[in-house]
């Protein structure tokens, strides 16, 4: 049940909840909370894209592309500690102060690279530890978040709403690059870091005012009753969760396939742009501010192009497809295009060729594929939500980047010494086997929805998002 708007205010959200539908459907008394999670989504990951190309200049500034992948072992290593503690944390406090505290440690953590910089660290030690510190930042906050959008929301509200909530991560992850590119130069890598910290913050904020307003609308808290919500959760951890659920631990196997391909992919590109700024700056700019700052401007011009894509196909293609395909359909798009692009790859790779095909690709994961697999964990029970979504969108995605640290380090071997097209076959390979397990996803979906259906108290049955449609807007 949903708190019902001032008179006043109601002409105003219908007439913007009219103008949502052009991409969603959205019904005005749920305007406003909606709104509020697509801001902080936003902010969430435009502060993330303000650092990311830091985090390549730093690093690509003193070490080789390689070495991007053999870092995800040490990240794989201490998530299985972060992990726990993040599931000890959660089963002891309330949700609006887990993503508190876990906010507030990241943000000390930015404070710290400053002090160490001024300290007088020397960049090769600061860009591989600000590497490891980064990998695992933006996975863990964006995971928690969609732990917190999954737990306000049910199924039916989900699957029309989150496309809604991810176009603001899409338009952050336009606006994030368009901006660091501009500002880099001015206020170099660990100013950006400050910046950061700042918007960090601001999401804290919007987390208590929708904690407190979802809360406020829950119709349980209007009789005087305890809400759920507002307790910590049970005393499960999270890789328990995954590893007694096979809808889980399929879900846990695609996105670390996934993310073994797309690391991959990202190695190849991050060695031909590295290649090309040696030939622009020549070998001896190694480890200077100019090296560190052409690359990280580079980088942003990159990932603005593929958030770019991803905005427009969050904007006007996302929640379509999950009216026309439901949520298995909607799984199958992306390992579609990526067995075309690296298949396309393997036969000639130039830099201008692996940045269009893997632009298109992070588009693509950061709108469809990111709410696609967001909306999997509607139907599952609150810790699940949060601890094993957080160990999946952590441990697991780590994973596949060290899968990948293995294959480029075999790869590079002078037994093996593969190109890059050599590297997409290998994906090419991958790829195929990604599709089969979207496939059983799609199908353990139905049996675990039906399960959860059944036990329920009324025992009815919703309505089914790995096959049967929503139905379609009408035109505003």
């Amino acid at each position: 049940m949903t708190r019902s708007a001032s008179p006043q205010s109601a002409p105003a959200l219908k007439a913007l909840s009219g103008f949502l539908k052009l991409f969603t459907v959205i019904r005005p008394e749920e305007t406003t909370k909606a709104l509020l999670l697509t801001l902080n989504s936003f902010l969430i990951i435009f502060s993330y894209y303000l650092i990311k190309p830091v985090r390549e200049g730093l690093l690509l500034a003193a070490h080789g592309a390689d070495l991007k992948s053999y870092l995800a072992i040490p990240q794989a290593f201490l998530f299985v500690f972060v992990i726990k503690g993040f599931s000890r944390v959660a089963s002891k406090v309330p949700r609006h102060l887990l993503i508190t505290w876990v906010t507030i440690f990241c943000i000390s953590n930015l404070v710290l690279f400053n002090i160490l910089n001024w300290a007088g660290v020397s960049v090769s030690v600061l860009g591989i530890a600000f590497f490891i510190w980064i990998g695992m930042y933006n996975l863990m906050i964006p995971a928690q978040f969609w732990g917190f959008a999954n737990d306000i929301y049910d199924e039916e509200q989900g699957k029309r709403l989150f496309p809604l909530i991810a176009l603001g991560a899409s338009l952050g992850g336009v606006a994030g690059p368009l901006l660091s590119g501009k500002i880099i130069p001015f206020f170099g890598s660990y100013g950006m870091m400050l910046i950061t910290s700042g918007f960090l913050i601001l999401t804290i904020i919007l987390t208590w005012v929708i904690h407190g307003r979802d809360l406020r609308e829950s119709p349980r808290r209007a009789e005087g009753a305890p809400v759920v919500k507002e307790q910590p959760l049970d005393q499960n951890g999270g890789f328990r969760l995954i590893f007694k659920s096979r809808y889980l631990l399929l879900i846990a196997l695609m996105i670390g396939l996934y993310n073994f391909i797309n690391a991959l992919g990202e190695n190849m590109f991050s060695k031909l742009q590295q290649n090309m700024a040696f030939r622009v700056l020549g070998t001896a700019a190694t480890g200077s501010a100019e090296l560190q700052n052409y690359i990280g401007t580079a980088f942003a011009g990159y990932q603005s192009l593929g958030n770019t894509i991803g905005l427009l196909i969050q904007l006007f293609l996302v929640s379509r497809i999950f009216r026309w395909v439901g949520i298995g359909g909607a799984l199958l798009f992306l390992p579609v295009m990526a067995l075309g692009g690296y298949g396309y790859a393997a036969f000639g790779a130039s830099l201008l060729l692996l940045k269009w095909i893997k632009a298109f690709e992070n588009g693509t994961d950061y709108s469809l594929m990111k709410t696609t697999r967001s909306a999997l964990f509607l139907i599952t029970r609150r810790e699940e939500k949060y601890k094993a979504q957080a160990a999946i969108e952590t441990f697991f995605v780590r994973g596949g980047d060290t899968l990948c640290a293995l294959v480029v380090w075999l790869g590079s071997a002078a037994v093996f010494s593969l190109s890059i097209e050599g590297f997409a076959a290998i994906n090419v390979i991958s790829v195929c086997l990604w599709i089969f397990l979207c496939v059983r996803i799609a199908l353990e979906y139905k049996n675990h929805k039906a399960k959860v259906a059944g036990d329920t108290p009324d025992g009815g049955r919703a309505p089914d998002l790995a096959g049967e449609q929503l139905p379609r807007q009408r035109p505003v």
